[in-house]
């Protein structure tokens, strides 16, 4: 199967071709990624999401294995995340009466709802 044609790199002035999904040039990519950790997502997700973190992920998903919002609807689907109901930029916490276990496409429900708000 015939390759997508390289297409011009995002940054502006860069004559470079890539075909990286991010659009970027591999001198612009790092760049770019390290942007978006200061500047739009606003915080340091390795030291929100730390090893404390996990622990408390994977205790809590070792006890509600089912994805909840799936459950609520009477299907039965295995959940890989823990989602926290009010987030911690709002001033939620870690702790478990915050955190719901979900399967991936009710996670993704939940943020493009959320989104759609503003």
């Amino acid at each position: 199967m015939p390759m997508k044609p390289k297409r011009p790199c995002r940054y502006s002035g860069c004559p470079k071709l890539t075909d990286h999904k991010s659009g970027y040039c591999e001198d612009h990519r790092k760049m770019m990624e390290q942007h978006y950790e200061k500047f739009t997502r606003g915080y340091d997700h390795h030291k929100r999401y730390d090893e404390r973190w996990r622990r408390i992920r994977n205790r809590y998903i070792s006890r509600h294995p089912l994805c909840e919002l799936c459950q609520s609807h009477g299907k039965y689907k295995a959940a890989q995340l823990v989602h926290h109901i009010l987030p911690l930029a709002d001033g939620g916490t870690h702790d478990e009466s915050n955190l719901q276990s979900l399967c991936i496409s009710c996670h993704e429900k939940i943020h493009k709802r959320s989104r759609r708000i503003y």
